[in-house]
């Protein structure tokens, strides 16, 4: 006949109760303000633009854009050339060209649609102010099937979710050492493929090269995959919690991959690009729209995040390894028995 369990004590219910009902509105407070907060301050804020054209017909151009409120970092070229190559290169975000025939705005649109739409607001409202037509060019644009990049911003919540699923499913299935490496660049590899067949072959959103898009999915994946299974291999299961909340309240709405980091408040635009959706979102632009310039920066930070990752893991199994060969062997013969 079994014994019954003890039962809780008596406040332990009431307690609980107590947690539950204040974490949850904490936790919404903190997911209302981690996507709220910057949607709502979205605006330009030292946006890079280029002016081109001689100094004394462009002085009157740099005047009225510094008028508005350090919205702007100004960018001056030569010419017309000059600032087509800086937003190939991913150096402004457009152009304001004076030429004989009239003012010209460059934009791309690739780069950001929202900067494009602003970029054009700001210059065109102002020229027509003064009775003067603005012609504008979309020097890179973006996927014709994703005009106002909404489905490649889209894109970022789903691969952060599949790389803390991964990372989930690696610590709880109890994988360690290199059998847990192998399962978190395994997995990390198909959700690429996975994510570049249904993104660029299927929907058509991406234009670029398709193996070098699935490897820039995959290391988005990895980077936040290796991160939860190393900090759980570390510090136990709490490694996921605290990692998927980083991901989940500060890199998705902090990557700006709706708008811009330029165009979200301050830090959070600096720390949105630290994280891997905001680099993520920063290197599949790069490889996808502008042959892979700007790609340095962001690669290296989900490079940083997918090794330390790994190490991680590696480091605590090795750490388990040590732990579990240091117990006496009496005491090792009991929790196997137990």
């Amino acid at each position: 006949m079994s014994t019954p369990s003890a039962a809780p004590p008596g406040n332990a219910a009431p307690r609980r109760l107590i947690a539950v009902v204040v974490l949850v509105p904490v936790l919404a407070a903190l997911a209302l303000w981690a996507f709220a907060w910057p949607a709502a301050r979205t605006a330009p804020r030292d946006l890079p633009l280029g002016v081109a054209g001689p100094t004394a017909a462009t002085a009157q151009v740099e005047r009225q854009l510094a008028q508005q409120d350090g919205a702007f970092e100004i960018h001056r070229y030569a010419d017309e050339a000059a600032a087509r190559e800086a937003i190939e290169d991913r150096t402004v975000y457009g152009a304001v060209v004076v030429t004989p025939q009239g003012p010209e705005l460059l934009t791309a649109s690739a780069a950001s649609p929202t900067v494009a739409q602003l970029l054009q607001q700001a210059v065109t409202h102002q020229a027509a102010a003064e009775g003067t037509e603005v012609r504008t060019v979309d020097v890179v644009s973006a996927s014709e099937t994703d005009p106002r990049g909404a489905a490649f911003s889209a894109s970022v919540l789903p691969l952060a979710l599949a790389g803390m699923a991964a990372g989930a499913a690696v610590t709880l299935l109890g994988l360690r050492g290199i059998h847990a490496v192998s399962a978190l660049v395994g997995a990390a590899a198909l959700i690429g493929m996975t994510a570049a067949a249904l993104a660029h072959s299927w929907l058509g959103v991406l234009t670029g090269g398709w193996w070098a898009e699935a490897g820039v999915l995959a290391l988005s994946t990895l980077a936040v995959s290796a991160a939860v299974a190393g900090l759980a291999a570390l510090i136990g299961a709490a490694g996921i919690g605290i990692v998927s909340f980083v991901v989940m309240f500060l890199g998705n709405p902090f990557s700006g991959a709706s708008s811009a980091p330029q165009m979200l408040p301050e830090p959070v635009g600096t720390i949105g690009q630290w994280l891997p959706p905001g680099a993520g979102a920063s290197l599949l632009r790069s490889v996808s729209f502008f042959d892979g310039a700007a790609a340095t920066g962001p690669a290296l930070t989900l490079t940083w995040w997918a090794a330390l990752g790994l190490g991680a893991v590696l480091l605590g199994s090795a750490l388990k390894a040590r732990t579990t060969t240091a117990e006496p062997a009496p005491e090792r013969e009991l929790a196997t028995v137990g």
